[in-house]
């Protein structure tokens, strides 16, 4: 439950090891909060940030099993993390880049990358807007991506997901408008993380950090959809309403 002065008190990350997520637990006030549920798939990076999240002050930081493409599991292990107490923010913040190349090569790629961004999302977005609906409070942060806004030929298939993940949260958050609960999409550009790592950074390139006090600042705004960094909103909008043409062109810069 948000606390006296406003605060969250629990926390659920799915995708627990995102470093974009971390951050953003880092940034909410560590002596408000009681619980933190790392959900993700057992691994030493788990592990490394329950310990992380811990020592830097952070109470009731805790792990739990969850695999985005085994849908099958999905209501059973959100339900029994919210059976152990309300959830204020529910970070859903797992996905894959995955290789571009090898996709369009082997469709079965293709599909994995669809079905770990979009549909174990869906899946799993669902389950968490009917269990904070049921509290009547909370906030969902989907982390889409500016790929969704319009896909480029480099990353295409990712961008996609991206695309039907943003469509997904906007439509959720209207769907659970007047019930206490609201959804945030955050569309980050680039952000030096293990996914990026190797890439050419693109402009207007962050750290995770830089995301998390925008997201953080969202929410305590009641804001439903932010970029991050900023400027990109107003980048995006020019790109979005270039001709087919030119934006070939540009995108292949």
């Amino acid at each position: 439950m948000i606390d006296a002065v406003g605060e969250a008190q629990s926390v659920l990350v799915l995708g627990g090891t995102s470093e974009i997520a971390l951050a953003t637990v880092r940034e909410l006030p560590p002596a408000r909060l009681r619980r933190v549920v790392l959900a993700a798939r057992p691994s030493a990076q788990r592990d490394a940030a329950v310990q992380e999240l811990s020592q830097a002050g952070i109470n009731g930081v805790v792990a739990a099993d969850f695999d985005a493409t085994d849908m099958a599991r999905h209501e059973r292990v959100i339900n029994a993390i919210f059976d152990a107490g309300d959830i204020d923010i529910a970070l859903l913040a797992f996905g894959v880049l995955g290789d571009q190349a090898a996709a369009e090569q082997d469709p079965a790629l293709a599909v994995q990358i669809a079905t770990t961004n979009y549909t174990g999302a869906v899946s799993a977005g669902l389950y968490v807007a009917g269990r904070m609906r049921a509290q009547g409070h909370g906030t969902l942060v989907v982390f889409s991506s500016v790929a969704g806004d319009r896909a480029r030929r480099s990353n295409f298939i990712y961008g996609s997901t991206k695309a039907g993940l943003d469509a997904f949260a906007q439509g959720l958050g209207d769907a659970l408008h007047g019930t206490g609960v609201q959804v945030l999409v955050v569309r980050p550009g680039m952000v030096r993380t293990r996914m990026s790592a190797g890439l050419p950074e693109a402009p207007m390139t962050t750290d995770p950090e830089v995301v998390a006090k925008i997201v953080v600042q969202a929410i305590r705004k009641g804001r439903h959809t932010v970029y991050a960094p900023g400027p990109l909103r107003y980048v995006m909008t020019a790109l979005k309403a270039l001709p087919r043409p030119i934006f070939r062109k540009v995108a292949q810069q």
